[in-house]
């Protein structure tokens, strides 16, 4: 990924970019098949074959976002750094952390690269202290998940950040929308992590058409180009990808989950249905979704239990908080997505944001001269 591919109008950092100005750059992006038009000269912006007006929003390149890592565990900045100089968005999560640990995060990721990033919060839990460090540091994109956005997006506007909201249902798109954020993350429940019910090729379609023009991310279940492709012919204008990123070298998380990753197939990746006893509730405007996780014998356990009383429910807490202290979360609930089946490798976060660009590229080929095909042939009858 290379710098001067991007257009020097969209040079200016996506703190730059105000609400007002935000039609100018966003739009959608919804590939049609037609007779006479190609998927490529859709995507072709400024010389950049896989660029959607939603880069131009968050000051980025390649219409690529990391989930934010984020659990009783450092996903560590390299990570965020590396994805965010290959021409992505890297992200850094804040659960569980205290302001002195945001801010020396941002320093440590702002040593490491000049390019835009986001800070991500939730409403699981949600801590007003840590967002007032959040929004002191100024990041160029605030990403919010698992709860209402209300309250919020006045503050992070008025300190010059874009606001990223994730939903999991077209009813939370609809009030984010309505609630003034600037993108929205549509995350369908393949994904790791707190989840819906609704599947990303279902949720995808229907969120975007709900808050038109907002630019829309798919999430869940995309780990390779043909994803991204899929997403953007869905009318997203891009992609959020976390598991994919687990398995990745710079990424803080033990050897041991990441090769559980590369060995899972999807099936192995199942939701935690008893969360609700063993993790922090959501707080005020939070939305009521479990993680998934590969299976364990600690995940087979819970879930193994239909109605688990105080004193069971107590004793698998304990665990948890232990695990989280000593650094094993990751052997009880090792949260990763059901495209953990499309995962072959470790490998550094920079190769991988080329392959999912490359593989993209590829797929949006294979797919115009399908059609270019399909539409000579009817000419010629």
């Amino acid at each position: 990924m290379t710098r001067d591919r991007h257009d020097p109008e969209d040079e200016r950092p996506a703190e730059a970019v105000s609400r007002r100005g935000f039609e100018r750059w966003a739009g959608t992006v919804t590939p049609r098949l037609a007779s006479g038009q190609s998927l490529l000269r859709i995507l072709r912006v400024g010389g950049a074959m896989l660029r959607t007006p939603v880069c131009g929003v968050l000051g980025i390149e390649v219409p690529i976002v990391q989930g934010p890592l984020g659990g009783p565990w450092e996903q560590s900045m390299r990570l965020a750094a590396a994805i965010s100089d290959a021409g992505a968005l890297g992200s850094v999560p804040t659960t569980l952390r205290t302001p002195a640990q945001v801010r020396d995060d941002v320093r440590r990721l702002r040593d490491l690269t000049d390019r835009p990033f986001a800070l991500n919060m939730t409403r699981r839990p949600f801590v007003p202290e840590v967002f007032d460090a959040v929004v002191a540091e100024v990041p160029p994109v605030f990403s919010f998940a698992l709860g209402e956005p209300d309250g919020l997006v006045a503050r992070v506007h008025d300190a010059g950040a874009i606001f990223l909201q994730q939903v999991t249902t077209v009813e939370q798109a609809v009030r984010a929308a309505e609630a003034g954020v600037d993108v929205i993350s549509a995350q369908g429940t393949e994904s790791g992590g707190f989840c819906g019910d609704v599947s990303t090729m279902a949720l995808v379609p229907q969120v975007v058409d709900a808050v038109r023009p907002l630019p829309v991310l798919a999430s869940g279940g995309v780990a390779d180009g043909r994803g991204i492709a899929a997403a953007l012919a869905l009318g997203a204008q891009g992609v959020n990808i976390g598991t994919r990123f687990l398995a990745s070298a710079e990424c803080g998380v033990s050897d041991e989950w990441k090769a559980a990753i590369v060995s899972a197939t999807s099936q192995d990746a199942v939701k935690v249905a008893f969360a609700e006893h063993i993790l922090p509730p959501p707080t005020e405007g939070g939305f009521e979704t479990v993680p998934r996780s590969l299976r364990t014998p600690f995940v087979d356990e819970g879930n193994s239990v239909a109605d688990m009383g105080a004193a069971q429910a107590g004793a698998l807490r304990s665990r948890v908080m232990t695990a989280m202290r000593d650094g094993t979360a990751h052997e009880l609930i090792p949260l990763t997505g059901q495209s953990a089946g499309l995962v072959r490798d470790v490998a550094p976060a920079a190769e991988l944001v080329q392959r999912l660009v490359t593989e993209a590229e590829a797929t949006l080929r294979a797919l115009a001269d399908l059609a270019s095909a399909r539409s000579g042939a009817d000419e010629a009858r």
